[in-house]
């Protein structure tokens, strides 16, 4: 038989099928603990964790006019978020999730350019954005050179093309655990300077909740 692997993100398993034989690969130790966070980055009552994914990416800037000067400002992050596996003892990782900017289908919305995370299974997708007073810097908690730990919730969904509902059960996202990704602090300065993009390494790992069943 075909060798294959499917990811279940709502039990968070890896089913794989070998020689006929099925083995649930499971998520490595606490894969979905949260660390402590700061009191303004907790998530409501009544939602559940469901999903982490430890991302890779860039954080991706251009340079354009401020205030008086120039800064560079965010125009998209491009990363994968990823779901360390452990598997006949051994340790590997699933791609689960892309993560960018893209604009959010929702009517309500009006069009508005949101974070997105699609998942690579059946793309149910999600946009969201920062609650109010969402952000954190704290150096108790934050990295320094890393960017900001954030609190998104929910302002669009959509399932995948075949019904899929991965992502599209999410009600809050949580961006923990940051390391690098800030824009540079040079290179932006002149009005030649304008237009010029930077993309820059940065790793986070994404919690995602949904609302808690009632019982």
């Amino acid at each position: 038989m075909t060798n294959f692997i499917r990811y279940f993100a709502p039990a968070a398993l890896i089913a794989v099928a070998l020689e006929g034989s099925v083995v649930l690969a499971q998520p490595s130790a606490s894969v979905f603990a949260p660390p402590t966070v700061p009191f303004n980055l907790k998530v409501p009552e009544g939602n559940t964790l469901f999903l982490k994914g430890e991302a890779k990416g860039t954080q991706n800037y251009v340079c354009l006019p401020s205030g008086t000067g120039f800064a560079f400002k965010l125009f998209t992050p491009q990363a994968t978020l990823f779901l360390p596996i452990s598997f006949t003892g051994q340790e590997f990782t699933q791609q689960i999730i892309t993560h960018f900017f893209s604009p959010n289908p929702d009517p309500l919305d009006n069009g508005a350019i949101r974070a997105t995370w699609q998942s690579s299974a059946d793309t149910s997708t999600v946009w969201a954005a920062t609650v109010p007073d969402g952000v954190s810097t704290d150096a108790n908690f934050v990295k320094d050179g890393a960017v900001a730990w954030l609190l998104l919730e929910r302002k669009g969904t959509q399932r995948g093309p075949t019904g899929g509902e991965n992502l599209s059960q999410t009600t809050f996202v949580q961006r923990l655990n940051t390391s690098g990704g800030l824009a540079p602090a040079t290179s932006c300065t002149l009005p030649e300077h304008v237009g010029r993009t930077a993309f820059v390494p940065y790793t986070a790992d994404y919690f995602f909740y949904k609302a808690t069943p009632k019982p």
